[in-house]
């Protein structure tokens, strides 16, 4: 069976929307980021991302990780794409063709999107007065997003999906970096085929399933 280490809240929520979708059943170890624990070396400290047993599956010290029969593998996109190519089934690639695009799309997902999109998670908090510098930072990455959803938001236009007109593997990974921009409206409502798409994905059973899953963690 399929391990994966980390709690939901955290990357390893794109692990397990793509499980929920396929039916693959997986067994979940609570990894927990040592950055929310007051001392992550305590001796009664929970399994978390400094512990000798997880670093010696993750030297980085970062989840999620799975472990797929003998295979240990790092990074969230990597293990999503792993997990499509060998038990994806319609979510997965047909042809090598479909594959080098489900990898293009989600790294530049990871690339052009992810990091300013985590900008606006962390500092953008609608309705709540906020410091002068955090909205500098936040309007600043809003304008570099403009044009990497401009791409996205063409692809999506002709295709309704980011990779062979089906709902895929891609669209889950675009999906879940895309969700860190979510809360900031005016910069997505200038891409209407971004925002029904992600409208679409959202309201799928697999992604409810792992939603309330991940708001059930502790904070």
């Amino acid at each position: 069976m399929l391990e994966l280490y980390g709690v939901t809240r955290s990357r390893a929520s794109r692990i397990v929307w793509l499980c929920h979708e396929l039916g693959l059943p997986f067994r979940q170890i609570p990894v927990i980021q040592a950055y929310r624990l007051p001392d992550p070396t305590a001796a009664d400290a929970p399994l978390n991302t400094l512990s000798p047993e997880f670093l010696a599956l993750s030297p980085a010290g970062a989840i999620p990780v799975i472990r797929d029969g003998d295979l240990v593998l790092m990074e969230s996109l990597a293990c999503n794409l792993h997990i499509a190519r060998h038990h994806g089934g319609a979510l997965g690639p047909a042809d090598a063709a479909q594959d080098a695009l489900m990898q293009q799309w989600s790294l530049y997902g990871a690339t052009a999107i992810e990091p300013d999109a985590l900008t606006i998670l962390y500092l953008h908090k609608p309705g709540q007065a906020q410091p002068g510098a955090a909205q500098a930072q936040v309007a600043n990455a809003a304008e570099r997003l403009i044009r990497p959803l401009r791409v996205i938001d063409q692809q999506l236009a002709l295709h309704g999906h980011m990779v062979a007109d089906r709902f895929t593997v891609a669209d889950i990974n675009m999906a879940e970096i895309i969700r860190y921009a979510q809360s900031h409206h005016e910069l997505m409502s200038q891409f209407p085929a971004v925002l029904s798409w992600l409208e679409r994905c959202q309201s799928r059973d697999a992604f409810r399933k792992m939603w309330q899953e991940r708001l059930a963690e502790p904070e």
